[in-house]
C-alpha cells in the first residue's frame, strides 16, 4: 500500500532517491509497535538529516513493515493519523517524505511485500520509475537489507532502533555500508556526490 505525501504532485520527478525503513531509522522504535501518534517520536536529527537529502535532491520513500495493523493493533486510520504527525514534524524541519509505502500484513500471510521479500521495494521502483540498483536502502533491521540487496539497491545499515543488535548478530549482505544513524548517512551520502 502505498500513501503519497500531500505536497508531492504524482508523477513529479527528480533524479535521485532513497529509501528509508521508518522505526528505528526516523523514528525511535518499540518492540510493542509504533500504535499511535504519541508513541511516533523522531530520533534526534533524523528530521533535519531528511531536510538535507531533500535539499541535496533526493526523493525521499519510507519502506515499513506496519504488522501491527495485520495483528489488530491498530488500523490504517491510526497509521493515518501517525504519518500525517511524521510529515507535519518534518515540514517544520524544511523536510518531506515523497511517498510512504508499507505492508500492513502479519508475518504468517505470507505476502509479497513484507520485507525481507522485496515487493515493497520494486513496487517504489515501477511508480517512480526508476531502477534500484546501487539506490541507498537504509534500515536496522537484518530484513530492510536483505529486500535492498535483492532488489540491487545499496543497503546501509543505521545502528539507532535494532541496528546495534543487527551488526552483532551479522549474517547481512556484504556490500552493507554502517552508520552511526540517519544524520551520518545522509552527510555520507551528499559529501559523495
Amino acid at each position: 500500500m502505498v500513501q503519497l505525501s500531500p505536497e508531492t504532485p504524482a508523477g513529479s520527478r527528480q533524479p535521485k532517491l532513497i529509501v528509508l525503513d521508518r522505526d528505528g531509522v526516523i523514528n525511535v522504535d518499540s518492540d510493542e509497535f509504533i500504535k499511535s501518534p504519541e508513541e511516533w517520536i523522531p530520533i534526534p536529527g533524523s528530521l533535519e538529516a531528511i531536510a538535507r537529502l531533500n535539499q541535496a535532491g533526493y526523493r525521499t520513500v519510507v519502506a515499513t513493515n506496519q504488522s501491527g495493523i495485520g495483528r489488530g493493533l491498530f488500523d490504517i486510520g491510526t497509521l493515518n493519523t501517525i504519518h500525517n504527525k511524521m510529515h507535519r514534524a518534518l515540514a517544520q524541519a524544511g523536510g518531506r517524505i515523497d511517498a510512504v509505502f508499507f505492508c500492513p500484513h502479519s508475518a504468517d500471510a505470507q505476502c509479497d511485500c513484507r520485507k525481507p521479500k522485496a515487493g515493497m521495494l520494486m513496487e517504489i521502483g515501477r511508480r517512480f520509475g526508476v531502477d534500484l540498483a546501487g539506490v541507498p536502502a537504509l534500515g536496522d533491521s537484518l530484513r530492510d537489507l536483505e529486500a535492498a540487496a535483492t532488489v540491487g539497491a545499496q543497503p546501509m545499515l543505521v545502528l539507532t532502533g535494532k541496528g546495534e543488535r543487527t551488526l552483532r548478530e551479522g549474517g547481512y549482505p556484504p556490500n552493507t555500508v554502517i552508520f552511526p544513524d540517519l544524520a551520518f548517512a545522509a552527510a555520507a551520502l551528499i559529501a559523495g556526490e
